[in-house]
Order: C-alpha cells, then structure tokens, then sequence
C-alpha cells in the first residue's frame, strides 16, 4: 500500500498568528507531500513496496546506497510527527507523570526549555530538535537534514522542525524566536505525554 500524505490535525489557518496558513500550505502541502511522492516513486518494485515507514527507515538506515529512500521515508515521518507535536492554543507547562518525568531527568521544566531552545537554535542549517527516551532517561537531542531519533535507537517524543522552509515565511532569518513561540504557544504536551506513557 502506497505511503499517503496525512491530513494536518488542525485547519490550515489554526495556528495564525503563529504559524501561517501560507506556512502551512507550503510546508504541508508542498514539502511534506513531496517527500511522499518522492518515496512511492523508489520503493516502487522494490522489497520495500507497501512496509510501514518505520520497517522502510531501519531497513535502510546506515546503507549509503539507499539514502535517498532513508531522506524521504525519514522526512515523511518527522513532518507527520511534528504537526501532531503541535496544536491551537499550546504551550504552556506539562502536568502529571510527564513533567514529573521532566523535574527527575532536567532538574525543572525550565531546565528543560533552555535546552531544547539551544538544541534548535544551535542545529547548523537543516535539521531538528527532538525531545526523546533515552534508556529509561528523557533527552534532548538534535539532528542533521532527515536524520531521526528512530535510526540510534532512541523513542521521539517531541521534535521541533528547524528546516528554513518551517519558519522562513513568518520569522525569516529569526530561527530562536520561531523556537521560542513553538515551546511557548504551540507545543502539544497532551501529545508528547501520550508518547511517554506508551514508551
């Protein structure tokens, strides 16, 4: 079965002032379908015709030969991950076995923010920033282009997209403000607590 792009969980126009509905049509509509098109088109024929996105990715992940299929399988996943990771009317502190798991592992839910905003802001040109379960242990990472938390064994969380084609239209070149909106008026913690309990 072919690899479809998924319906964004909110309107195009949801996240304004925020995020864009021209945002969104071009990173959605355009980019992340893309991505979609682009990786039906190498699995075509292939072994890999009709494996989930995961099976494709560690499958691939670390064979040069088949990087193409690990950039587009990776990027479908890491785009459908991030808009659930964000929502209307977000941000805000996490509650419950989250943010306790948040005070164990960072010292405060400050702490937290600090390094995911370094994460991103610090990431040289395109990449992401992630919030993942490291052996038992909550982690802020970042990563180059497509790579993912999925490809060194680790449970994505959170990511925060810092490609240009993110926040180029609303912010331009003022990668950390886009960061900090996203921790601060986006972000989903309903969605990365549901990630955590099912880790």
């Amino acid at each position: 079965m072919a690899h479809t792009l998924p319906a964004l969980p909110y309107g195009l126009d949801a996240l304004e002032p925020h995020i864009s509905r021209q945002t969104l049509e071009f990173h959605h509509g355009k980019h992340h379908n893309a991505y979609v098109t682009n990786l039906n088109n190498l699995v075509a024929g292939t072994e890999l015709e009709g494996k989930s996105l995961e099976d494709t990715i560690t499958a691939v992940a670390g064979d040069t030969s088949k990087a193409g299929i690990f950039n587009n399988a990776a990027q479908v996943w890491n785009h459908s991950f991030y808009w659930q990771g964000i929502k209307p009317n977000g941000g805000g502190t996490p509650t419950g076995a989250l943010l306790d798991k948040i005070n164990a592992d960072f010292g405060s839910f400050e702490k937290l923010v600090e390094e995911l905003k370094a994460a991103g802001a610090t990431q040289f040109g395109s990449g992401w920033a992630w919030l993942v379960l490291d052996n038992g242990s909550l982690k802020v990472t970042k990563t180059g282009n497509a790579d993912l938390p999925l490809a060194h064994g680790q449970k994505a969380l959170l990511t925060i997209d810092v490609w240009e084609h993110a926040y180029y239209l609303d912010y331009q070149n003022r990668r950390p403000d886009y960061i900090s909106t996203f921790l601060d008026k986006l972000v989903n913690w309903d969605f990365v607590a549901a990630n955590l309990a099912a880790a």
